[in-house]
């Protein structure tokens, strides 16, 4: 018994294991949101982290009712069956009317369910990047998006839709680096992080570039329904059909999510596109894991239908009342030189710092002396620039912990600008 420590310390010596893994592993990191998703049990944290809804928020009674129908009668039996990989049928054919509403003309063999828009993205990075082939994404882009990108090796490029660039400059770049262009991605409607929304001019820009490019579109969606202020945009898929007639010919795909609009804990999101690549996103879901929780699947499919609607009414009132809040609050504790975007949607307000600041180490400070979390903007850049930037959400903070917390961090901001004073004189 003694000797079992050393034995097993022995054993792991033994082993070499980062020589067994794959070159792709060196490209995962930890997610900077995930671990500080960790300071919400900190109750005298006030956390702008994590770009998480409101559980206070969720349709807790109409998921009670959809699993409680889910699980009695002869429906049980389905709900804990193995299903198929395209996902359950009545859910696929709401999902078909949604998109249908959102100007895209569909059928069930365009829809995929799948475990989150995270895994979504996943598959289509595995599906479309070979080692060295490059992905346009715009700067800053969703860290999730780069994540799930980095594990298939890619390079990426700056997707700019205004900028002076041709499109052979893409393609030539992508050449110098040992691939070729793929796909643009882009969050259009209220992005994460910047909270921005891309114009239709802008959009019908990127579908240009896609043209001459001859790739595909990624759309991700996650945000779309949160609109508070302005006129919706079109979609870039249904601006794609517009253009090429009909969801068969589009080079969009679209990839939404219930997360945040429905529950996230039930990971539960879909992929919109030709059947071209619905067929191909559903060997790969064959592989990986058979199918998404039917369970989950038939409780979201009756919540859907019974209170999306309202769902999405109610959520929109608290968080444009949130969002009006933080902007307000930011006006009054931000030193001059920091400036933020001012989002039609969405959970997320950008900040820029003044040059020199650097977001983690504000961070560092604010947690220290103020008790404040929020996500330093570095980690949402594919070149790992944009130090000075910061992204704080306002989706789980009622108005006067949005309040306390953003005067709090304005004393951070303060405090980190004068030791960099000193430092200078």
């Amino acid at each position: 018994m003694t000797n079992a420590p050393a034995l097993a310390s022995q054993s792991d010596a033994r082993l070499d294991w980062p020589s067994l893994f794959a070159t792709r592993s060196t490209r995962m990191k930890a997610s900077e949101i995930r671990e500080l998703l960790k300071l919400l049990d900190k109750p005298e944290v006030i956390s702008f982290a994590g770009g998480i809804p409101d559980p206070a928020l969720f349709p807790t009674e109409a998921f009670r009712e959809g699993l409680n129908q889910a699980l009695t009668g002869p429906a049980a039996g389905q709900a804990l069956q193995y299903s198929v990989s395209e996902g359950y049928l009545p859910l696929r054919e709401w999902l078909v009317e949604r998109m249908k509403s959102l100007g895209v003309p569909c059928g069930v063999d365009n829809i995929i369910v799948t475990s989150g828009s995270q895994q979504a993205l996943d598959y289509l990075g595995k599906l479309f990047l070979s080692p060295s082939d490059t992905a346009l994404v715009t700067w800053p882009s969703y860290m999730g998006a780069l994540s799930a990108f980095n594990a298939y090796e890619p390079e990426y490029d700056r997707l700019a839709p205004f900028s002076n660039r041709e499109p052979g400059d893409y393609a030539k770049m992508a050449a110098e680096k040992g691939g070729v262009v793929k796909f643009a991605y882009m969050s259009a409607d209220f992005a994460n992080p910047s909270g921005e929304t891309l114009s239709q001019a802008a959009r019908e820009r990127v579908l240009d570039l896609a043209e001459e490019l001859d790739i595909a579109v990624i759309e991700d969606a996650a945000y779309q329904s949160l609109r508070y202020d302005g006129e919706e945009v079109a979609t870039l898929l249904s601006l794609d059909i517009a253009r090429c007639g009909s969801i068969e010919a589009a080079r969009t795909i679209y990839c939404g999510s219930f997360s945040k609009t429905l529950a996230p804990g039930l990971r539960v999101g879909w992929v919109c596109a030709s059947s071209k690549v619905i067929s191909k996103l559903v060997l790969m879901k064959q592989a990986s894991d058979l199918h998404s929780a039917t369970l989950n699947q038939i409780s979201i499919n009756h919540v859907a239908r019974s209170v999306f609607d309202v769902q999405i009414e109610k959520i929109v009132s608290v968080y444009r009342s949130r969002r009006d809040r933080m902007l307000q609050a930011l006006e009054a504790h931000m030193p001059e030189g920091v400036t933020w975007t001012r989002p039609d949607g969405g959970m997320f307000v950008w900040v820029t710092l003044p040059e020199g600041m650097d977001g983690a180490e504000l961070l560092a400070a604010s947690l220290k002396h103020e008790n404040v979390a929020f996500v330093p903007g570095k980690a949402f850049f594919a070149d790992c620039s944009g130090a000075n930037t910061l992204r704080l959400s306002f989706s789980c903070a009622n108005e006067s912990q949005i309040d306390e917390g953003v005067g709090r961090l304005g004393r951070a901001v303060r405090l980190v600008q004068g030791h960099k004073a000193e430092d200078l004189s």
